[in-house]
């Protein structure tokens, strides 16, 4: 692939001014709680394009595209089907977050269920974040960078990681946020060019809609489909309670809100992005098999749409935002793993006494250790056979049941005990861990196990299950402090304004009638 001169100085003016917004933060931002929440002084509009930025990231990109060019608008259904979730994080989780002024969700397992409920979800996170968040990223990623250079998918990714890392390792939480307003503008702004550009090259809506199979515009599918409707109904909120409530790349970016209002409304900002989010990222890859049928491998799809139907200049533009928005996925989580180490590993279980200092310089080390890890998962992902979209969501689905099941049962249930959670996290998580190397093996073979979104929902009831029956066996924690979300709210002074009630009750209404008209 060759890019135009223009194209390529747009591109290296981009992320130079990338790594100077870096070098900015570093000077600004001297003390470790800033490296990790940006000091808490981020307002709703930031905290709703900080969480588009981290959920619409090259890999969502990549992933959307590949799965729209073979299925449709299927995927559409885990953009519009997660505001029941976000509404459960901004008035449910995040006020046991605030009120516990929690850092990191092991720092809540301790609060909630103690010492070795913390230290599993210390190892479980740092698990999760380099698998799925760095390695679905750096893969992603990888083909992007590899594509327009025209290098080794390897090398790809060490180049990527290599700026992702000195990008957070100087810049922190407050570097990452600062720049994803303006990138999630150029993504946004681009895709829909993008989308409005090949419908001129296809000439209609009715040869877009003629040109695919017509199954391609149903949300919903039939048993025999990759995706059947009812596995998506069943699985989805498995993986959303994890995702959106529990996962230390999305829920730190809400805690680095000035208050938990503004990062109530910065929800609500997110479920208004995701109106647009299939139009903008799953059409490219309808619109690409219209004009592209041929193509040999389907995560390639929005790059081809990108560097053949993009004028010259804008084509840099995007790829410099898509590049931007890559590094700015990976030091988002490599930030996160930093945080998680550093606060829950390194201070709590090495050096308590470490001071902020200290602190921020272990952040950095830790860093750059992760990222080295990461290269070597990314590269794995392309040795797997699946498409993008089915690996990481496949791998989700695993790690989530234990931790839907315990979260959720700690903020609504008073009666759920260390013990249960104890079991249901370390028995559970093994469990879950055992059969997901046994399906990605396909162990005994691949007809034998149902659809993964299925069996992340039998995973899910099974632990709840067992969860609620040894909370009822054994006996109630002494000196429990578990409180109601009503004293939460009562004893942190945090009162809920009703007009969040009434936003949440507007945008109910719009993503229902979205089905209705999607049938």
């Amino acid at each position: 692939m060759t890019l135009h001169l223009i194209d390529n100085l747009v591109i290296l003016s981009y992320l130079i001014v990338l790594l100077l917004i870096g070098l900015f933060m570093r000077n600004a931002k001297k003390t470790g709680h800033d490296l990790f929440l940006g000091g808490k002084t981020f307002k709703w509009p930031l905290i709703g394009f900080t969480l588009f930025a981290t959920n619409v990231s090259p890999m969502m990109l990549v992933s959307y595209a590949g799965l729209a060019y073979t299925t449709g608008i299927v995927g559409a259904n885990f953009e519009w089907l997660a505001w029941p979730f976000l509404i459960l994080l901004s008035m449910v989780f995040l006020p046991y977050y605030f009120a516990g002024k929690v850092t990191t969700m092991p720092e809540f397992m301790m609060q909630r269920y103690g010492k070795r409920a913390y230290s599993f979800l210390t190892g479980y996170t740092l698990f999760s974040i380099l698998v799925i968040w760095l390695g679905g990223s750096l893969y992603a990623g990888g083909i992007i960078v590899s594509q327009i250079l025209n290098i080794p998918l390897w090398v790809a990714m060490v180049v990527t990681v290599v700026i992702a890392t000195s990008y957070t390792a100087v810049g922190g939480l407050a570097a990452i946020i600062k720049t994803d307003v303006f990138q999630s503008v150029v993504i946004i702004s681009g895709s829909a060019v993008l989308v409005v550009l090949a419908l001129l090259k296809i000439g209609s809506i009715d040869n877009l809609v003629q040109g695919v199979p017509s199954h391609f515009w149903h949300l919903f599918r039939s048993s025999s489909d990759d995706y059947p409707w009812y596995a998506i109904l069943l699985g989805y909120p498995v993986v959303g309670v994890y995702y959106f409530c529990t996962d230390q790349n999305i829920v730190q970016k809400v805690l680095a809100a000035k208050s938990i209002e503004e990062g109530q409304r910065g929800s609500i900002f997110l479920v208004v992005l995701k109106i647009f989010t299939p139009m903008l990222f799953l059409f490219p890859g309808i619109l690409c098999l219209v004009l592209y049928p041929d193509l040999a491998n389907s995560d390639r799809a929005y790059i081809t749409m990108v560097t053949n139907i993009l004028p010259t200049g804008l084509v840099g533009l995007l790829i410099a935002g898509l590049s931007a928005a890559l590094i700015n996925a990976i030091a988002t989580a490599l930030n996160s793993f930093s945080t998680v180490f550093t606060l829950d590993v390194y201070k709590r279980a090495i050096n308590p006494t470490a001071d902020a200092v200290k602190l921020k310089h272990i952040g950095q080390i830790v860093t750059i250790v992760a990222a080295i890890l990461a290269v070597f998962i990314g590269f794995s992902f392309s040795l797997i056979g699946k498409n993008l979209f089915n690996i990481t969501q496949g791998i989700a689905g695993f790690i989530a049941p234990p931790l839907t099941v315990v979260f959720l049962l700690g903020v609504l249930w008073r009666r759920a005990t260390r013990f249960s959670a104890d079991l249901t996290m370390y028995g559970g998580g093994a469990l879950c861990l055992i059969i997901s190397f046994l399906y990605f093996l396909k162990i005994p073979s691949e007809a034998f196990w149902p659809h993964f979104m299925l069996l992340s929902f039998y995973l899910c009831i099974g632990l709840m299950a067992f969860m609620i029956i040894v909370s009822l066996m054994s006996k109630p924690d002494e000196n429990s402090n578990v409180q109601t979300l009503r004293e939460v709210n009562k004893a942190s002074g945090i009162k809920t304004n009703k007009k969040i009630w009434l936003l949440w009750t507007v945008l109910a209404v719009i993503m229902i009638s979205l089905y209705i008209i999607f049938k």
